[in-house]
């Protein structure tokens, strides 16, 4: 027994040896450890959190481009060659109307505005764009032959845009950068319509995106 005690008491004493712990440079070695891994995880978080904005957000840029450009592009495909009385009554507005001068970037008859409540109310649609400040702005009418008292109905349609232009071709394949052309007089000027029209935007962004479209003419 008394062996068997001063045994016993040898392996206490080389266990207490072996067990000790950490002593404090290890401590401090295996915080400073942790300290950069946490460090490098957390920048790494930070870039994938970071990425995943900068994604979403160039997303819904895109689906607001995608947007208004199918808004414009139904527009233009659905020209139609009714011509709009102007607002004083005095002399008539052709169908589209594209002039540097005029007040509003581009303006037109749209065809096609459907009708399933069957309000008193006509079929065709006058319509105008207008780049203001950094938007596009699209103007709609809710009567074609408007006065000074029939106020728009505005819609924002994109931001961020810097300046439109529009090019037509006529059914000769004759390039023109006013509507109607200048060459055109009468009942033509009123109702002609180009075969082609390209609508170019140049976004802050992106820079110029266009869509060419054939028009109902």
């Amino acid at each position: 027994h008394w062996r068997w005690w001063h045994a016993c008491r040898r392996h206490g004493r080389w266990w207490m040896r072996f067990s000790k712990g950490f002593t404090l440079f290890e401590l401090l070695v295996a915080m400073a450890i942790v300290a950069v891994i946490g460090v490098m995880a957390l920048g790494g978080l930070n870039e994938v959190i970071r990425q995943q904005t900068i994604a979403q957000e160039r997303a819904d840029r895109w689906r607001e481009i995608q947007f208004a450009m199918r808004i414009i592009s139904q527009d233009l495909a659905q020209i139609h060659p009714r011509p709009m009385r102007e607002e004083f009554g005095e002399s008539w507005q052709p169908s589209l109307l594209y002039d540097p001068s005029a007040q509003y970037d581009i303006e037109l008859s749209r065809g096609g505005w459907v009708n399933p409540a069957a309000l008193p109310r006509g079929t065709v649609l006058r319509v105008a764009y207008l780049a203001e400040d950094d938007m596009l702005v699209r103007f709609h009418w809710s009567v074609m032959d408007r006065t000074t008292a029939t106020p728009p109905i505005r819609t924002e349609l994109l931001t961020g845009v810097e300046a439109i232009e529009v090019q037509m071709l006529d059914a000769n394949g004759e390039q023109h950068s006013i509507w109607p052309p200048l060459t055109m007089s009468g009942l033509d000027r009123l109702v002609a319509r180009p075969r082609v029209v390209e609508f170019r935007i140049n976004l802050e962004d992106f820079g110029w995106i266009w869509r060419a479209l054939e028009t109902g003419g």
